[in-house]
């Protein structure tokens, strides 16, 4: 008998799965123009981060259904990626490793997550596609994901709830 593979849903953290706390109830665009312009000492305060939309109940239908989740967060240092390990815990995301690169290279993450599927925003607040995963990585891992691009602070929550369908996708929204 032939045991079906596991999806690997490789999602971005912040700027896609969370945001700074004091983000909440602002327009998408109230919340770029916070970065862009550093108004905000939540900024920051990465432990305070908070899930956008309904990000931990998606991620909970896809996991129900047999995906296996990851994180892939924009840290560098190890000390803040434990920071983001307890935004995780304290809000119920489902359980999975956090990857994040040691230097401005984001194949060697990508490298040891080996997803099947790669859900980014596009950092519009912060130079965009240059400050992206995917345009980022080499051609052989481009070859190899399905790319979903998000607006930033737009949330996951319209993407499919079936892997089926989410696997059919390649595409910004």
């Amino acid at each position: 008998m032939k045991t079906k593979k596991k999806t690997r849903i490789l999602i971005f953290l912040h700027g896609t799965s969370i945001m700074h706390r004091n983000a909440l109830e602002l327009s998408r665009e109230a919340i770029i123009k916070q970065i862009i312009e550093n108004t905000d000492k939540s900024i920051s305060d990465f432990s305070s981060y908070i899930p956008i939309g309904n990000v931990v109940k998606k991620l909970k239908t896809w996991q129900n259904q047999g995906a296996e989740i990851l994180y892939l967060s924009s840290h560098i240092s190890p000390k803040n990626v434990k920071m983001d390990e307890k935004v995780l815990k304290r809000y119920n995301f489902p359980k999975g490793p956090i990857f994040y690169r040691k230097e401005k290279n984001w194949n060697l993450p990508i490298e040891k997550a080996k997803p099947d599927i790669l859900i980014e925003d596009d950092c519009e607040s912060i130079g965009g596609e240059n400050q992206m995963t995917y345009p980022n990585l080499n051609r052989e891992w481009k070859s190899k994901l399905i790319s979903i691009v998000i607006k930033e602070f737009g949330g996951i929550d319209n993407l499919p709830d079936d892997i089926d369908d989410l696997k059919k996708l390649n595409f910004s929204i």
